[in-house]
């Protein structure tokens, strides 16, 4: 019973909510209203109801991501007001929910606060733009239903019957039921057909010159919707116009081409109860361009121009890089703003330099590099006020900054969008036109949201550029400079880093020279990217050369530095090979703690791939015991020591992936060492994954004479190398 009269209560209170956003968005004139509560454990807003839009339209914006930037969440984040007085201020504040949501209309998202709690978010829209903004008196009205609503929230909670959101948003839009349209015997009277849509696009009314022009029956399109009664309308760019006009309340058009092959021109007159409609016939030119009548808006953008839009942001969440930002930029943005010449630039160091361009002369691209900031250009001046500039002709560049005639007489038109991220304007995106351009209002919205978009894109990049350059230097700093020339031996060492990953990596080398009496060659993978990982490295590298100093055999330097990692109780592991190298006794004995084996290319140019005793990894078990393993090592010969990222491939069997090696090192032509190890990364990097997260490190040591004839590769049973001696060989 008790529960019962709860639900009871929650429904009646929910009521009065949705009364009170009735009635405010009433009284402020805005001809669509929402309210927004808050789902905690999801992090998201959800719509609890929704004055002058239909279902189907409201359906998109129903939840809302609360870390996302936009006014609603904004709102409720800094419980704070926020007034957008038209669509460029918008795409200015918020260019992603610009992009989202590209209808010229003015928002105020207001949170619903009270007793210290932000209970929900109240929306308003109004149609067009309001550059006056809020009268003072409607500002209070605001605050004061606000604070309402904010009540009734708190109340219902504190009694214990809070208000969840609905699975569904409440619509309450004005009913078309036995709605009699006026003047139909007038409306019957033109050539030019008239229909009327409701909120929710279903035809009210038809006259019958519409129907003959729409190829139907008054009975199949009236109460019908107009893309389901005409199947050759269901075209998203059709449907947008609709959508634009029932958002910004503004007229909208497009044309579109009959079955049979001519053209009709559709205009949508809208008001806060439904969208009057004219239909006339149209021409081939009027599928091309917006239907020409004066002092009517353009239609919103086509569906191939948001399309694009949605690919170039995925191609922008994609990038990492500064590089790889303007790579998307110059391959896809051109098509999406029908600009001839495209030109990234941004402020560093008192300069303005270039980033990337496309399609401007080549003395308008050396004019954006390397200009000095104090210069007077409008592209400065766009950096400098974080304000766009939009030019039709170039007029007024000419006239603004005669010293640079030369080059503003390249193209005819401009635009001059700043780069602004909250901590300020660092760049600017010019677009150049080689015909006049009249930029209208709802195209400088989109530019200016599109260029924020960019701004925060790029402005990653070069934060992780900044980041990548700065864990790089530390890689390096790590490994050996140059590493030690033994007698008799011959070196090459090769690192590269992941070809995607941001951290610094934990590969790593190193030779320990012993003097006449040889050499030690260590190579090995610390767990992860990380700074830590790096640490790690630089901490076994300093333990394992004062063990084999101390003269420890390889078996007892992997375990005096497995010790050491279990005492530095570290959650990080490590392969290592170690292997000594004695000269003149012609040997080289191998320990492994988990590592790929390393291969023996003899001075016949026959390769073996060896296998030492294998160990489990560092820093895991400290009692772990490591075995040696003593191997010929004669004059002419090569070891072959590797990290995982040269031959793991995602795919492909490993034991596979090392024969393939083995049997490249065999065929390698050339004398140089330096050369095989080129050619043996350079061959890696071409099979690696484009965005691999692995690093790779090589390590040649040759004994004596490595170089001579290229030996032949021999094969057993299905092409793998035959076993020789202790390991898997390939001979001639």
């Amino acid at each position: 019973m008790r529960g019962s009269e709860d639900g009871a209560a929650a429904a009646e209170a929910a009521a009065r909510l949705d009364r009170m956003l009735e009635r405010v968005t009433h009284d402020l004139g805005a001809h669509i209203g929402l309210t927004y509560l808050p789902v905690p454990e999801r992090q998201v807003l959800q719509m609890a109801a929704v004055v002058g839009a239909p279902r189907r339209l409201a359906w998109p914006w129903r939840r809302l991501a609360l870390a996302a930037p936009a006014p609603v969440q904004e709102a409720v984040r800094t419980r704070r007001p926020v007034w957008l007085a038209d669509q460029q201020e918008l795409a200015r504040r918020f260019p992603r929910a610009a992009l989202a949501f590209p209808y010229a209309v003015a928002h105020y998202a207001a949170p619903l606060v009270a007793g210290g709690v932000c209970w929900g978010a109240l929306n308003l829209l109004w149609p067009g733009s309001r550059p006056e903004g809020l009268s003072g008196a409607e500002r209070a009205r605001l605050d004061e239903a606000a604070g309402r609503m904010a009540e009734v929230l708190r109340d219902a909670a504190a009694g214990g019957r809070p208000i969840a959101p609905r699975d569904e948003p409440l619509v309450m839009e004005p009913s078309s039921a036995g709605r009699v349209e006026p003047a139909a015997a007038l409306a019957e009277r033109f050539p030019e057909g008239s229909a009327s849509l409701d909120l929710a696009g279903r035809m009210t009314f038809v006259t019958d010159s519409a129907a003959r022009l729409l190829g139907c029956d008054r009975a199949e399109l009236l109460d019908a919707e107009l893309w389901d009664a005409l199947p050759w309308l269901d075209d998203p760019a059709y449907e947008n116009a609709f959508v634009a006009a029932l958002f910004s309340r503004r007229p909208t058009g497009f044309a579109a081409r009959r079955p049979d092959g001519s053209w009709l021109s559709f205009m949508f007159y809208p008001d806060a109860t439904g969208i009057s409609v004219r239909i006339r016939p149209g021409t081939a030119r009027d599928g091309e361009q917006e239907p020409a009548e004066e002092g009517l808006p353009t239609r919103p953008a086509r569906a191939g121009t948001l399309f694009q839009l949605l690919h170039l942001g995925s191609a922008l969440t994609e990038a990492a890089g500064v590089s790889e930002v303007a790579d998307s930029l110059m391959g896809q943005i051109r098509p999406v703003v029908d600009a001839q010449g495209l030109a990234l630039v941004v402020a560093e160091e008192g300069r303005m330099r270039l980033v990337a361009a496309r399609g401007f002369p080549s003395e308008l691209r050396e004019y954006f590099d390397d200009v000095p900031l104090a210069t007077p250009t409008e592209g400065i001046r766009t950096i400098e006020t974080g304000i766009p500039a939009f030019h039709a002709t170039n007029d007024e560049l000419l006239r603004g900054y005669p010293r640079h005639r030369r080059y503003y007489e390249a193209m005819t038109a401009f635009a001059f969008l700043p780069l602004a991220v909250p901590s300020g304007t660092f760049g600017c995106l010019v677009l150049g036109y080689d015909k006049p351009r009249s930029f209208p209002a709802d195209e400088r919205a989109e530019l200016t949201s599109l260029a924020g978009v960019i701004a925060q894109a790029l402005d990653r990049a070069r934060l992780y550029d900044a980041n990548a350059q700065v864990a790089r230097g530390l890689q390096d700093g790590l490994l050996p400079r140059h590493l030690p020339r033994p007698p008799g031996l011959e070196v090459a060492a090769r690192y590269r880093p992941a070809t995607h990953a941001l951290e610094v990596g934990g590969d790593f080398y190193d030779l320990i020279d012993f003097g006449a009496g040889g050499a030690a060659a260590v190579i090995g993978d610390v767990q992860g990217h990380s700074v830590q990982a790096a640490a790690l490295m630089g901490q076994i590298r300093t333990a394992m050369h004062s063990y084999a100093r101390m003269g420890a055999p390889p078996e007892d330097v992997l375990a005096r530095t497995n010790q050491l990692l279990m005492e530095l109780d570290i959650d990080l592991f490590c392969s290592c090979l170690y292997a000594c190298i004695d000269v003149p006794g012609r040997r080289v004995m191998l320990a492994s703690a988990g590592h790929p084996p390393p291969i023996l290319r003899h001075a016949d140019r026959r390769t073996e791939v060896l296998d030492p005793p294998p160990g489990l990894l560092l820093g895991i078990d400290a009692d772990t015991r490591y075995e040696t393993a003593e191997v010929p090592l004669a004059p002419g010969a090569l070891l072959a020591l590797y990290t995982d990222g040269l031959v793991e491939r995602r795919g492909t069997d490993l034991g596979f992936a090392v024969d393939d090696l083995a049997e490249r090192l065999a065929a390698a032509e050339g004398d140089s060492l330096d050369a095989l190890a080129d050619m043996i990364v350079e061959r890696a990097q071409e099979t690696a994954a484009p965005r691999s997260n692995d690093d790779i490190a090589l390590l040649l040591v040759a004994c004596g004479e490595a170089s001579g004839r290229t030996g032949r590769t021999g094969r057993t049973g299905g092409g793998r190398p035959g076993r020789t001696g202790g390991g898997r060989g390939a001979g001639g």
